[in-house]
C-alpha cells in the first residue's frame, strides 16, 4: 500500500500539536459537522460500537470486526482454551477508558472548570477532550476546528468511543514519553503493537488483511510494551489562573502517575522491573489467535489483555446503572468482569498493612499500623479527588466500640476529619478528632483549598502512599514531591536512615482506664475515589451536567473500598485508672511556660508533640518530681506525652 506523506500542524495558541498521515483512501469518508447526520448514526448504533471510518481514524467497532467476538461457525479466536472470551474489544468496553467521553463526573467537572473561568472555556475543553475523546478532539485539528466543545462532543460518534483502539494504538511510537498534558501525536495510517505474531512471516500475512480492510498498517515496537505510551495523558499540567480569572503564568501538577513509576523500583534494572501495562494489561501466558475468521494465521504468546484495570468501583458501578441513559456501548456483564477484576486490583496487588500490638502503660494500649505501598505509583494516584485513609477500631467482647479513628459517617465523610485539610500524623490519641487520610490537596493563590484544578497553585497535603525505591533525590522528584509533615516523619518511606520503602507507620495510643477483659481491634486501609467534601464547590454550581451527575451522586452513594486489613484479640488485665497521677499548669498557657507535677512519683521523660504527631521536644526529667519547660511554636493544641514512675499517659496542653 501506498503511504502519503506526513503533515505536521501546528496551533498557535493551543496546547496540542498533531502529526499525522494524510487521508489513506478516497474510501474515507468525512465524519461529524452535520449534527442531524451524526445523531443519526448514534441511533443507528443502538448501544453497538460505532463501524466508522473518518479522514484520520476508525471506530472500535471497526477494529472488534475481527478483535472481538468471533462468530465463526467453528469460533476459535480471541478464546482461551477454556473457552473465555479475551478479546481486545470485549475486555475493554466497559473500562474507564472506552467510557472516558461518557463519564458524566467528567462532564460535569469540565461543567464546573469553564463556569468558574469562562474565558478559557476554549482552553479547557481543549485540553480535557484531548485525554477523553482524542480521536473526535484530534480529528476536528485536522479539520482546522481551533477549539472542541463540549457540544460538538454530544454528538461526535468517534469521540464517545472515548479512549479507544486507535488512541492508544496510532501514537506516534517515536514522541511517546516525550510530550505530556494531551500532547499527543499520531500516525493515521499506522497502528503499532509490542509484537508480530510467533511464526509470523516478514511481511506478514495479517499486515494485508488489516491494511485491505482498515487501511492501516500493523507495525511492531518493543517500545509500545512500555510506560511511555501512557505518558502523554497519566502527566498531566494545569495551567494556574488566579480568582479574577488571569493566568499566573505557572503550571500545576494535577497528577503525574508516569513520573511517580519513574521514581520508583519497578523502573529499575532490577527483580522490580514492570512496566504499566505488566499491571494494568496482565499477560496471558497461552497462545491466542486474535482475528476472527482467520484461522490460518499465527497466533500470539504471551498477549496482554485489555483489562486497563484500575481502582474507580464507585463510577464503573454508577455506570453500570446507567447504561441506557449514558449511552454506553457495553452491557451489565461486560461491567460486572471489569468490577470484579477492579476489586481484585484494588484487594489484592495495591497495598497491604500489619497492625501490631505493643505495650499497655499506665492507662494506654499501644499498637502500630504499618500500610505498604504495592502499586508501581503513588496510591491514590491519578485524578486529586481520590483518597485513602486509615480505619481503627477497638471494641469489647460485646462489640461496643471502645476507639474508633476513621470512623465513616451515614454522609460518607469521615468522623473527625478537618473541614479543610486533615493533618498527616505519627501518632493518634483521639478518635473523634484524629485520623489518617492520604491525600493529595489542592491550594489556590492565596493558600486556601481548591478543588477548582485551574485555581491550582501549588500542593498544601500530599502524603500519599509512594511506591517502593522511591526517592526524594530522584530526577523526577520536581513532579512527585511529598508535601507537608509527611516529608519529616521518620516512618514515612524510611526504615530509619534508608529511603524507599514505600512504607508508612502509624502508631495508635488508645485511653484504656478502668477497661478490663478482652478486646478486639481491626485496621483497615479504605478508599475513596471520590469522598463528599470533593463535591462542595462542584455542587454550588448550577448546570446540567453538574446537576445530572449530582443526581447519580446521591443515588449511589459514596461508600468506600477496603483495600487492606488486619486485626487481633488480647486481654486487657485490672488497667488502672491513671487520672490524677500527674497534674499539667497552668492549662491553657498563654506564655507556652508549662508545669508538670508528679506529686511524691518521679518524672522520667517528657514527649512534647503537635496534633499531627510531630515531636516538637524530647525532655529528660532526670527523675524529678516537677518539671517546669516551654512549648515553642505557635497558639494551638499540643500533647505531653510523660512518663512516670507510675506509668505514661498522654495530656493535651492549650498554648494561647
Amino acid at each position: 500500500m501506498k503511504r502519503s506523506p506526513k503533515l505536521v500542524i501546528g496551533l498557535a495558541g493551543c496546547s496540542v500539536m498533531l502529526v499525522f498521515i494524510a487521508a489513506l483512501s478516497p474510501e474515507k469518508t468525512k465524519r461529524y459537522h452535520s449534527d442531524d447526520e451524526a445523531q443519526g448514526y448514534m441511533k443507528m448504533l443502538e448501544g453497538d460500537l460505532p463501524n466508522m471510518v473518518s479522514d484520520m481514524f476508525i471506530g472500535s467497532g471497526k477494529c472488534a470486526g475481527c478483535h472481538g467476538v468471533d462468530n465463526s461457525t467453528t469460533p476459535i479466536a480471541n478464546l482461551t482454551t477454556d473457552g473465555e472470551n479475551v478479546s481486545p474489544a470485549e475486555n475493554w468496553r466497559a473500562t474507564m477508558m472506552a467510557n472516558s467521553a461518557k463519564d458524566p463526573f467528567w462532564k460535569a467537572k469540565v461543567a464546573h472548570e469553564v463556569s468558574v473561568n469562562p474565558g478559557h472555556a476554549g482552553e479547557i475543553t481543549n485540553t480535557c477532550t484531548s485525554c477523553h475523546a482524542p480521536l473526535g478532539r484530534f480529528e476536528a485539528i485536522h479539520d482546522g476546528i481551533e477549539n472542541y466543545t463540549m457540544e460538538m462532543l454530544a454528538t461526535d460518534t468517534l469521540a464517545r468511543d472515548g479512549v479507544s483502539c486507535m488512541a492508544c494504538h496510532s501514537q506516534q511510537i517515536e514522541t511517546t514519553g516525550f510530550f505530556f498534558s494531551g500532547d499527543l501525536h499520531y500516525n493515521a495510517d499506522t497502528v503499532w503493537g509490542p509484537q508480530l505474531a510467533i511464526g509470523a512471516e516478514d511481511p506478514p500475512l495479517f499486515s494485508y488483511i488489516m491494511q485491505s480492510f482498515v487501511l492501516v498498517e500493523p507495525v511492531p515496537s518493543t517500545k509500545f510494551s512500555q510506560s511511555e505510551t501512557c505518558a502523554g495523558c497519566h502527566t498531566l499540567l494545569t495551567h494556574t489562573a488566579d480568582l479574577e480569572g488571569e493566568l499566573t503564568g505557572t503550571n500545576f501538577i494535577e497528577q503525574a502517575t508516569y513520573h511517580e513509576w519513574l521514581n520508583s523500583a519497578y523502573n529499575m534494572e532490577e527483580e522490580q522491573n514492570q512496566q504499566c501495562q505488566g499491571c494494568h494489561m496482565p499477560k496471558l501466558d497461552e497462545p491466542i489467535i486474535l482475528a476472527s475468521g482467520y484461522s490460518f494465521l499465527p497466533h500470539r504468546e504471551p498477549y496482554s489483555q485489555h483489562w486497563f484495570v484500575g481502582g474507580n468501583t464507585f463510577m464503573l458501578e454508577l455506570m453500570k446503572n446507567r447504561i441506557n441513559e449514558l449511552g454506553i456501548t457495553a452491557n451489565e456483564g461486560h461491567f460486572n468482569k471489569v468490577i470484579d477484576r477492579t476489586m481484585n486490583n484494588l484487594q489484592n496487588e495495591t497495598a497491604s498493612l500489619v497492625l501490631t500490638e505493643n505495650t499497655v502503660d499506665g492507662d494506654t494500649a499501644r499498637y502500630t499500623v504499618k500500610v505498604a505501598n504495592k502499586a508501581g505509583h503513588k496510591f491514590p494516584s491519578g485524578y486529586p479527588s481520590r483518597r485513602s485513609y486509615i480505619e481503627f477500631v477497638m471494641t469489647d467482647d460485646e462489640g461496643n466500640e471502645i476507639f474508633h479513628s476513621g470512623k465513616m459517617l451515614p454522609n460518607y465523610e469521615v468522623q473527625g476529619q478537618n473541614a479543610d485539610m486533615e493533618p498527616h500524623y505519627e501518632t493518634i490519641t483521639n478518635d473523634e478528632e484524629e485520623v489518617q487520610i492520604y491525600e493529595l490537596v489542592m491550594g489556590d493563590v492565596l493558600g486556601n483549598v481548591t478543588t477548582v484544578l485551574e485555581r491550582a497553585d501549588h500542593p498544601l497535603k500530599d502524603n500519599r502512599l509512594v511506591p517502593l525505591g522511591f526517592s526524594t533525590t530522584h530526577a523526577a522528584y520536581d513532579t512527585t514531591m511529598i508535601i507537608g509533615p509527611a516529608l519529616d516523619d521518620p516512618n514515612f518511606n524510611h526504615n530509619g536512615a534508608t529511603e524507599g520503602t514505600g512504607t508508612d507507620i502509624v502508631h495508635y495510643n488508645v485511653p484504656v482506664s478502668g477497661i478490663s477483659g478482652n478486646v478486639h481491634v481491626t485496621a483497615r486501609l479504605m478508599f475513596q475515589a471520590l469522598p463528599p467534601k470533593w463535591n462542595n464547590e462542584l455542587f454550588s454550581v448550577d448546570h446540567p451536567d453538574i446537576n445530572a451527575f449530582e443526581e447519580m451522586y446521591l443515588e449511589e452513594g459514596a461508600d468506600p473500598v477496603e483495600v487492606a486489613t488486619d486485626d487481633l484479640s488480647s486481654t486487657l488485665v485490672d488497667v488502672q485508672e491513671f487520672a490524677g497521677f500527674f497534674r499539667v499548669s497552668p492549662n491553657p498557657t498563654s506564655t507556652g511556660q508549662v508545669m508538670v507535677d508528679a506529686g511524691k512519683d518521679r518524672i522520667v521523660q517528657i514527649n512534647v508533640y503537635a496534633m499531627n504527631g510531630k515531636l516538637i521536644e524530647s525532655i529528660n526529667a532526670n527523675n524529678a518530681s516537677r518539671k517546669q519547660f516551654y512549648i515553642e511554636g505557635n497558639a494551638g493544641t499540643y500533647l505531653l506525652d510523660v512518663t512516670t514512675s507510675r506509668g505514661r499517659r498522654v495530656e493535651k496542653v492549650m498554648k494561647r
